[in-house]
């Protein structure tokens, strides 16, 4: 798939809200108000969270609903953060065509790493394997930007930014996997993305100047 086609092209203006990264945080903070309200987080988490298969509960809608569910306001603030703070460069940068596919690819990919992988009985929420997968992407495509470091407030390039949060998850995964945080989910994301952006054959920044 060429980067220039018509359809895949960057967006003619940059935005500080994209209209993909715009929409997603709109639609993820209405679905957590729904949560708020016994009836409404009922129906949500039965038919919306991602089930394993063999719960009886699993629907193949939920690769992609799950995304739109969170735990609690910690979780929700974190994955749309992230979201925004990251997508808008790449929803620029690639356009928003391109962005919605990766997205829900990354997503979908995330949910059946997990589910292979093993994800226990419990249901499983979160945009947090969509948004490892544009961590993933803004460290490939912006390598060498800075971005700050909270604890040790240090900056630090995004690419290897991007290798210790993946080392940090794998880690995290393979020595807790009854912490109750999907980390192989996180890595499906990234991994999914990786395989997303070597198959479509897009560059990095620098090889733009």
């Amino acid at each position: 798939m060429n980067f220039q086609d018509e359809n895949y092209s960057p967006n003619t203006s940059f935005s500080f809200f994209p209209p993909a990264v715009k929409h997603l945080l709109i639609i993820n903070g209405l679905i957590f108000l729904a949560l708020g309200t016994p009836v409404f987080y009922q129906v949500l988490m039965e038919y919306g969270a991602l089930w394993p298969v063999g719960s009886g509960l699993f629907y193949p809608w939920q690769l992609i609903t799950y995304m739109f569910l969170h735990a609690s306001f910690g979780h929700v603030i974190f994955n749309l953060f992230a979201l925004w703070i990251f997508g808008q460069s790449i929803e620029n940068f690639w356009g928003t065509n391109r962005f919605v596919i990766y997205y829900f690819l990354t997503g979908m990919g995330a949910a059946l790493i997990h589910m292979w992988i093993g994800g226990g009985g419990a249901p499983t929420v979160g945009a947090s394997g969509a948004v490892y997968g544009i961590l993933l992407a803004f460290g490939m495509m912006f390598p060498d930007r800075y971005i700050m470091l909270l604890i040790p407030p240090i900056p630090i390039k995004a690419k290897y930014f991007v290798m210790i949060f993946g080392a940090i998850e794998l880690f995290s995964g393979v020595m807790r996997p009854n912490s109750g945080i999907a980390h192989f989910a996180h890595l499906g994301g990234m991994i999914v993305g990786y395989i997303l952006i070597r198959y479509w054959g897009l560059k990095g920044e620098k090889e733009y100047y």
